[in-house]
């Protein structure tokens, strides 16, 4: 029979070791957790390549956002109507990048001073605009446009605007990483658009 002294040991030991096991098991799942970041800037294929790269980032998708269409196929979203926006949604692992450093690529990338347009594509499926998914986002948001329109390099109002996330549909499977898929394409196309003239115009050497 085990002794009084040897009992309470045990019990310590196997108390702290459920709780250990529960706390590692918390964090483990704490470590994998993504978070999810939609920004329309003009055409998603230049949106999707800006962010594709960027360290932390851990997906991007092209898609359609923003609108009173369910499931709305690229040919009626670029067509108007439908109220969605061309759009790129992002899993992000918050541990190695933040909401706000995405923020700050997305106002970089894009011209905010006009209005449902992005360069050389016109109307407002081809509008700037965050959506946030939280409170915490919309904060984020809200108070880096104000920062951009104290500091802003430019003259020009900003027109972006900051809404909150509705059903995001993804785009048509040959729309998705078609920086990759056709290269030549999609650098002629970024090139004619005057994309990255306009933004060098903007932001100087910040782009």
């Amino acid at each position: 029979m085990m002794s009084p002294i040897r009992l309470t040991i045990t019990l310590m030991f196997l108390v702290l070791f459920l709780t250990t096991g529960t706390s590692r098991s918390m964090e483990e799942k704490n470590l994998g957790a993504t978070e999810t970041a939609t920004f329309a800037g003009g055409c998603f294929w230049c949106t999707e390549h800006d962010f594709d790269e960027v360290a932390g980032v851990l997906s991007t998708t092209s898609g359609y956002i923003g609108g009173h269409k369910k499931n709305p196929t690229y040919q009626e979203v670029s067509a108007g109507g439908t109220g969605h926006a061309e759009a790129v949604q992002i899993e992000y692992d918050p541990r190695r990048i933040s909401y706000e450093a995405l923020l700050d690529i997305y106002w970089r990338n894009i011209d905010p001073t006009v209005q449902n347009r992005q360069f050389c594509d016109q109307g407002d499926q081809y509008r700037s605009e965050i959506f946030t998914h939280n409170e915490n986002q919309k904060r984020l948001a809200l108070a880096s446009k104000a920062r951009l329109e104290k500091n802003k390099p430019f003259e020009e109002p900003i027109y972006t605007r900051i809404t909150e996330a509705t059903d995001f549909y993804p785009a048509e499977e040959y729309h998705q990483d078609f920086h990759h898929k056709n290269p030549v394409r999609y650098k002629f196309y970024r090139f004619s658009c005057g994309r990255d003239q306009r933004l060098k115009a903007l932001w100087g050497g910040e782009e």
